[in-house]
């Protein structure tokens, strides 16, 4: 099979106080389907910067980003949108859930947004939250839950159009180590079993280990 994400010869320059930055330079990277790699690097590297372009999040990259097959280059607007929607799903460092719905209306929505039949995106969040431990509370809010509940319904919303690779940058950086352990096994565990690929950005040595394959950012190279 293909591989998930292909990138090649990938740059990014920022011009500042007259000065040319280059965060990225050359990268190249491939994920096979099913696989899950680590991302490493020290604090400003480059690895947010990486995903960012991965995930189409912004413009001003050179370079080849293919993802499921599609060249992301090739896009207009709303080209990169369905494309994103549609192969890809997001847990960052915070869990950015919407405070005024539910555990279970945070998986369904982007359900919705992607064409599927309210009663099958309501029953696929119940079971994605169920799996993570969180059968007992779908009708809780964000504020309602913890840290690590939060974290676990951001990983249940990002799984849920069964995207073809998750980006994660730093997704139990704001939790505590035991916390940490438990969320990142679930998240592993959980991406394994819906067949998706991932790759997570993360400066923890520990928990990269646990990954299929690490990967080092330093200095905008690949190493």
């Amino acid at each position: 099979m293909s591989d998930v994400l292909a990138v090649r010869d990938l740059t990014r320059s920022f011009h500042q106080g007259g000065q040319v930055i280059e965060v990225l330079r050359g990268v190249d990277l491939h994920v096979a389907p099913g696989e899950i790699v680590a991302l490493v690097g020290p604090s400003g590297s480059g690895k947010s910067t990486m995903l960012q372009a991965v995930g189409l999040l912004e413009g001003g990259f050179e370079g080849s980003i293919r993802i499921a097959g599609e060249e992301a280059a090739r896009l207009d607007n709303d080209g990169r949108t369905r494309l994103r929607r549609d192969a890809l799903g997001f847990v960052y460092q915070f869990h950015h859930l919407l405070p005024d719905f539910t555990a279970a209306e945070n998986v369904v929505l982007p359900q919705l947004i992607h064409g599927a039949d309210t009663a099958a995106a309501a029953a696929r969040a119940s079971s994605l939250l169920t799996t993570l431990g969180l059968g007992h509370r779908l009708t809780h809010k964000p504020a309602q839950l913890s840290g690590g509940e939060q974290q676990r319904v951001a990983v249940a919303r990002a799984l849920a159009n069964r995207p073809a690779l998750v980006l994660a940058d730093e997704p139990t950086g704001n939790l505590d180590e035991a916390t940490a352990d438990i969320v990142l096994a679930e998240f592993l565990r959980l991406v394994r079993e819906e067949g998706s690929a991932a790759l997570v950005a993360t400066h923890n040595e520990r928990l990269a280990a646990r990954m299929d394959r690490v990967v080092r950012l330093h200095d905008g190279r690949l190493g």
